[in-house]
Formats: C-alpha cells, structure tokens, sequence
C-alpha cells in the first residue's frame, strides 16, 4: 500500500509541474485522472498493477 500511495504522489507531483511549467492545461491534467481512474476499474487494471509492482521491485534491487 506504501508504493501506492507514494506513486500516486509522484504522479500528482509530475502532473503539477506539467500544468506549471510545460503549458499542460488542467483540462488535460483532468481527462488524464478520469482516464486513470476508467483503466482502475477496467480488466487491464491487475495486469497494469503487475507491471507496476515487478518494475518497483527491479529498481529496488538495483544496487548503486
């Protein structure tokens, strides 16, 4: 859950600056959260959730 939410805070972070310093407009940054939200509870959504946790999980065994 911790990943999660903190993802959900990087994206919200990134879609912030978009709108500030790239011309996103918040009418984009808003079709861009329904169509997170449609893909949330669509049939790709564990596939999508799966992707993202072995992702995760590889840049977590990255050593430096």
């Amino acid at each position: 859950m911790a990943l999660s939410i903190s993802a959900v805070v990087l994206l919200a972070i990134i879609v912030f600056l978009l709108v500030k310093k790239s011309g996103l407009k918040a009418g984009h940054a808003v079709v861009c959260m329904l169509l997170g939200f449609y893909l949330a509870s669509s049939t790709m959504a564990p596939t999508i959730s799966e992707l993202t946790n072995n992702l995760a999980g590889m840049i977590g065994s990255l050593n430096f």
